[in-house]
């Protein structure tokens, strides 16, 4: 048996009348949030882009008008890693990336070589569903080094639609139920839509088994080169690239040294960040398509008002703010939080949720609908409480992590002139995100703490100005953090952070 391969979990399903009580759990002890789900097993249809930042799914207007306005947005969902592959394997397992082990996206820090040694497909989401009696499917984008003609169908997928690289989005191959298809470059083969045509069909026969059914749909864009349907190619010509105040920041004397090094973006540079924005614009429209089909295809086979449908991001994205390239993997706003929105049984219509949700919180939270408990190795927990209770006492903090950087930025720190020790410690950090802080700690010793509600865009480190007892308090709680595993992960999650320290600080930064 792998090293991490961990067990099943405990498969019993719950009696519908405590079902519908979610679990009967709610974050706080000894209390109980009942919220009206349907008898039964309600589907699941998770709608998953690769790398789409807040600002741009504004320019989502079917999402925001069929999801987003008949259900629920969380203003406040964030990834722990924001990274591709460590994203992606935390959705499927309910964990922190140090729990998963998969901490990059090519060996020896992650992958999909790393996932299947780890033995961790042998309990996922899809497992639990498939146990508790759901049709199970994915189409779309898996994991980072993910080869269609290689690597076959992992545990738990009754279909399997999926493909490796393929962000070009033509000239690709699916694996389609262990059958290798091959794609041309005609428009009809636009990536895109034909996943739009595969989740359609799914729901399609699925609904006609009479089973629950669970859709993992993963679109390939906006990622780069952010390929646009032909339908949308003209469109958002001459969008603006945003500039916000931490865009080409001007004095980053107080960041890591890493961006300390960075010259301000010249005009090349910014021409390149708004065509890459513009593309990525466009390239959401098929998206946008993608999840009206998806919820017309619910309503005609009648399973719409039976179905929880969510959509989110496997991390965000900055286009030079901090000065920084085109990109993720940072601990700032723009990386970490992510869109989010549901739609389903009990969610009510229009809601704004403030409470901090992660992306570790899917699998349970789908747990949760199928009424089945979780492995114990679960870091996360389910946010259907939220839904009823919108209000109630939640998670105080979470850790964010990194261990590998983005290939541009090993060529950036390179061109930069640092040493390979100095790319490897500056590719390092552990972070502690509060309602009100960030802080984070990186491989290089240095520190970085910003003021939310005051510092938005976060230009201002004030680690060296700050309370000391805040700074301690925040250094402390994240040294539990960064080793933390299932319940234990929650509880430290679930504590104030600053408890006994000012929470001012203790001069302001000129």
């Amino acid at each position: 048996m792998p090293l991490f391969c961990l067990s099943r979990p405990r498969l019993r399903p719950l009696p519908v009348v405590l079902a519908s009580l979610v679990l009967g759990l709610s974050q706080n002890p000894g209390s109980v949030v009942a919220t009206p789900i349907v008898p039964g097993q309600p589907n699941i249809v998770l709608i998953l882009t690769d790398d789409e930042d807040v600002a741009i799914h504004e320019f989502m207007p079917k999402t925001k008008a069929l999801l987003g306005e008949r259900g629920a947005t969380f203003d406040n969902f964030f990834v722990t890693y924001p990274f591709c592959c460590p994203s992606r394997a935390s959705i499927l397992r309910g964990q922190y990336a140090h729990n998963t082990h998969i901490v990059g996206n090519e060996q020896p820090w992650g992958g999909f070589e790393k996932l299947r040694q780890l033995g961790l497909e042998e309990s996922t989401v899809a497992t639990w569903l498939h146990d508790a009696g759901y049709r199970t499917a994915m189409i779309g984008k898996y994991i980072n080094r993910y080869v269609p003609q290689r690597d076959g169908v992992p545990p738990g997928w009754d279909e399997w639609y999926v493909g490796g690289n393929a962000h070009s989005s033509y000239n690709y191959t699916l694996n389609e139920n262990g059958r290798m298809v091959a794609y041309g470059d005609r428009p009809e083969h636009y990536l895109n839509d034909v996943l739009t045509d595969k989740a359609v069909e799914v729901i399609r026969k699925a609904s006609a088994t009479g089973q629950p059914f669970f859709v993992y749909v993963l679109p390939y864009t906006p990622h780069s080169p952010s390929v646009a349907a032909p339908r949308h190619e003209g469109m958002f010509a001459d969008a603006e690239l945003p500039r916000t105040p931490a865009f080409d920041e001007a004095d980053v004397s107080d960041k890591p040294e890493f961006i300390r090094r960075i010259p301000p973006l010249d005009q090349e540079r910014i021409g390149r960040l708004e065509d890459e924005y513009r593309r990525r614009l466009r390239s959401l429209q098929a998206i946008d398509d993608m999840v009206e089909r998806i919820v017309k295809a619910l309503e005609v086979t009648r399973e719409l008002d039976h179905t929880y449908v969510i959509y989110s991001s496997d991390n965000g994205f900055h286009l030079g703010e901090h000065r920084l390239p085109a990109g993720k993997d940072f601990p700032y706003e723009e990386d970490i939080r992510v869109p989010a929105v549901v739609r389903g049984p009990g969610v009510p219509a229009g809601r704004r949720i403030e409470a901090m949700v992660t992306n570790s919180d899917f699998a349970p939270t789908f747990a949760a609908i199928a009424g089945i408990e979780p492995p114990d190795y679960v870091d996360g927990r389910s946010f259907l409480p939220l839904f009823a209770e919108p209000e109630q006492r939640w998670r105080e903090s979470f850790l964010i992590e990194r261990r590998q950087f983005e290939a541009q930025y090993v060529e950036l720190a390179q061109a930069l002139g640092l040493t390979a020790a100095e790319l490897d410690q500056s590719a390092q950090f552990d972070a502690i995100r509060t309602t009100e802080w960030t802080y984070v700690e990186y491989g290089t010793g240095e520190r970085e703490l910003y003021e939310l509600a005051r510092d938005p865009h976060q230009l201002d480190n004030v680690v060296e100005t700050a309370d000391p007892a805040l700074v301690a308090a925040l250094a402390a709680r994240l040294a539990e953090l960064r080793t933390c595993a299932g319940t234990e992960c929650r509880r430290l999650e679930d504590l104030v952070p600053t408890d006994g320290a000012s929470p001012q600080l203790a001069a302001q930064p000129q």
